[in-house]
């Protein structure tokens, strides 16, 4: 802003007002205290798209979710047997990484830690890596798995019960890695809205969704998802592992609807990125 004011230009564009309520219009008024017209709402829309996550951290004070997963073109993110790579060509995982360097935390339940054993890091192409979230109600993942390294490169957050098996708690804070204690709320699960409230509150502003299915279900069925990105592989397996469990869903006017933003092809998969249609997403929540 002082170069502006500096540069003496009789005029600015600006496309959309800051978001944020600590500093919201500030500078215009200091610009417009210096003799400068001003012009807003430019292309506003286009703006807000660009920063999205922003834009909903701001004025939701949640933070903005994206569900990605890659699933076969019948819908099952693994076979019979539970095996699950790769169902995705190599350049749609290059673009999974690309996601998460996006993202300020990645998160997955505990199943597909004991099943994948992720690192969830940024590898395949260049950025930082997201703080690395595991749901993990038992405390079931190993001492040994790669989320639990390098906490130097990329940060973990196990989110756990209060006193379930406080030996091996006392053994992963050791490693460098932070706990943080929630009780279960309905069907025996975690308050997800809750949690994601939390962090926001910690300046976590976006959140990748990577899995599994139960996490996936559980993030739709609370109404906690802005985007979907589904990568499409050209593959049937039919009997297999369902991307989305039970929504409780059985009228289809109540489905929960998407606006496909993109559709690109990505060797010989497709992915499809769509937002949740609001008015869907609210009668699925009144529901």
């Amino acid at each position: 802003m002082e170069s502006v004011i500096a540069a003496k230009f009789a005029r600015v564009v600006i496309g959309m007002v800051d978001p944020n309520p600590l500093v919201a219009g500030k500078s215009i008024a200091a610009l417009k205290a210096h003799g400068i017209y001003i012009t807003t709402g430019v292309l506003e829309q286009d703006c807000r798209e660009l920063n999205e996550p922003f834009v909903t951290y701001m004025e939701t004070g949640m933070p903005y979710v994206t569900v990605k997963f890659a699933q076969t073109l019948d819908g099952r993110i693994a076979t019979a047997t539970g095996h699950s790579q790769w169902i995705s060509g190599e350049k749609s995982r290059r673009y999974a990484h690309q996601l998460r360097s996006l993202h300020d935390a990645v998160l997955v339940g505990a199943g597909t830690v004991l099943k994948d054993d992720p690192e969830l890091t940024v590898r395949h192409v260049k950025g930082r890596n997201p703080l690395r979230i595991v749901i993990d109600q038992a405390l079931e993942i190993p001492l040994d798995a790669k989320i639990l390294r390098d906490q130097d490169q990329a940060r973990t957050l196990i989110v756990t019960r209060p006193k379930v098996a406080p030996a091996k708690q006392n053994r992963i804070h050791a490693m460098g890695v932070e706990l943080i204690h929630f009780g279960l709320g309905k069907g025996k699960m975690f308050d997800l809205k809750a949690l994601f409230t939390i962090l926001a509150q910690r300046k976590i502003s976006s959140i990748l969704v990577e899995g599994g299915a139960g996490m996936i279900t559980s993030v739709f069925k609370e109404g906690l998802a802005d985007r979907v990105v589904a990568i499409v592989a050209p593959k049937i397996v039919g009997e297999g592992l369902n991307t989305v469990g039970n929504l409780g869903i059985t009228d289809m006017n109540r489905a929960l609807g998407l606006s496909f933003k993109k559709i690109s092809r990505s060797d010989p998969d497709v992915i499809l990125d769509g937002r949740l249609k609001r008015s869907a997403l609210d009668r699925f929540e009144m529901g």
